[in-house]
């Protein structure tokens, strides 16, 4: 990988309000905004920078991925998404992610037989599994069961040693789609179904969490490239909220399976890995074709907290370029089942074209997003909304383990400290309770 390095342009003077100056140093990337390099601003001014969310500062250096909002731009180590999703397969992608280039054939050779070998999980684990209700959320499961993946594998927590590291991201990679079905056959009550070594990954994965022992099945290799463009382009997207924090929990020098726990614990969230699941709760909502337009006039309403979810995205103000191949991946899954009178997804397809073509949602570039076809295609498939988190964070793994190792090789790398602006009381004295 040929690392491009970080240019210092140019000086941006601040004016505090003491009237002293302050010069900043203007960084270039690759590609990109400049960014002001503020580490020593507090140091040498006493002053912080204030940014809740922090969505206007940069956390850290990566070569991983590149996102332009404006003009609807996703890239992993310069290939477009979209190329990626159409010419490539998700293990190729968690290869380039990790390493920075694509494979040669003896390359990927090399590492599909490392996550092939490595599918299978501590036979322990599986008793680890009826600690839990049967009705537990699976990624409330999914949390526990990562995280102690550290308690079976000890040989691989040495983030220092680059062999344990590498040890680590082919065991996560590799492990997840096999914790993954094994949550969903719990909830069930089906026996867990082994991984099969002559399968493809996203093959493997269908057929853990939809055979049985007692019939033959058979994947559908439509259904499996589906699944495999379904992982590949959630595989990473930059600094949002998961990645974050595994980054941060990262740089206290926890092991990588606490740390991809965290990554599942934060993606939980309804405002983060919960959107595909929120528009079938939406379509659901709606109900029926003819109630349509009541809803998309309550989404012009600026006075009604009714929003259409799956629409718009808050990186790209442009189309989500995720979202074309989801499309058409869904409409070949929806004719390869011959899904015609599902209700509910045929009042998706009606919404998708009724926003396709409105003035209001066409010119506030309120596109259907990648979370809108992945839910449908997930159900059309035959996942239940709660398994539509998990698979995300399936798929997010590749791009956390190398967030993870990245971020562990970078020499300026120290653990995260934000800091806050204080607005709570000043000095008091404490009072005996008996006067308060």
């Amino acid at each position: 990988m040929n690392n491009v390095s970080k240019i210092e342009a140019q000086k941006a003077v601040l004016t505090l309000p003491n009237g002293q100056t302050h010069e900043l140093p203007v960084l270039q990337g690759s590609t990109g905004p400049d960014v002001l390099d503020i580490r020593k601003l507090y140091a040498e001014t006493g002053y912080f920078t204030y940014d809740p969310g922090y969505t206007s500062t940069a956390s850290c250096e990566s070569g991983l991925t590149f996102i332009d909002g404006e003009q609807g731009v996703l890239s992993h180590r310069g290939y477009a998404i979209e190329e990626l999703a159409e010419k490539s397969t998700y293990l190729e992608v968690c290869y380039l992610l990790l390493y920075g280039e694509l494979p040669t054939q003896a390359q990927f050779d090399e590492f599909d037989g490392h996550i092939t070998n490595h599918s299978l999980v501590h036979e322990q684990l599986l008793y680890f599994y009826r600690g839990f209700r049967r009705d537990a959320h699976p990624m409330s499961i999914m949390v526990g069961v990562v995280g102690a993946l550290s308690a079976f594998y000890h040989d691989s927590l040495d983030i220092d040693d680059p062999v344990q590291r590498r040890l680590a991201a082919y065991r996560l990679i590799a492990k997840l789609p096999t914790l993954a079905a094994m949550a969903y056959k719990y909830s069930l009550g089906h026996p867990f179904v082994y991984p099969k070594n002559e399968m493809s990954y996203a093959e493997n994965f269908l057929n853990m969490t939809f055979s049985l022992p007692t019939e033959p099945y058979e994947v559908n290799p439509v259904l499996a490239r589906a699944m495999d463009r379904i992982l590949i382009l959630h595989a990473d997207h930059e600094q949002n909220a998961s990645t974050s924090t595994v980054r941060l929990a990262g740089s206290s020098r926890a092991n990588p399976f606490a740390c991809v726990a965290s990554g599942i614990a934060s993606l939980w969230g309804p405002a983060h890995g919960g959107a595909n699941e929120a528009v079938l709760t939406m379509l659901n909502q709606i109900g029926t074709a003819d109630r349509i337009p009541e809803f998309i006039a309550r989404a012009k309403d600026k006075d009604d907290p009714f929003r259409l979810m799956g629409f718009g995205h808050r990186v790209y103000k442009n189309y989500d370029p995720r979202a074309q191949v989801m499309r058409e991946t869904c409409h070949e899954v929806l004719e390869e089942l011959g899904i015609t009178q599902e209700p509910l997804l045929d009042l998706a397809m009606q919404l998708e074209r009724i926003a396709l073509e409105d003035p209001y949602f066409v010119d506030r570039k309120l596109f259907p997003n990648v979370d809108f076809y992945s839910g449908i295609i997930l159900k059309a498939m035959g996942f239940p909304t709660s398994m539509f988190t998990v698979l995300f964070a399936m798929s997010r793994t590749a791009g956390w383990i190398a967030q993870w190792k990245e971020m562990i090789q970078e020499p300026t790398q120290k653990i995260g400290r934000p800091r806050q602006l204080y607005i709570g009381p000043t000095e008091r004295s404490y009072v005996p309770m008996d006067k308060r």
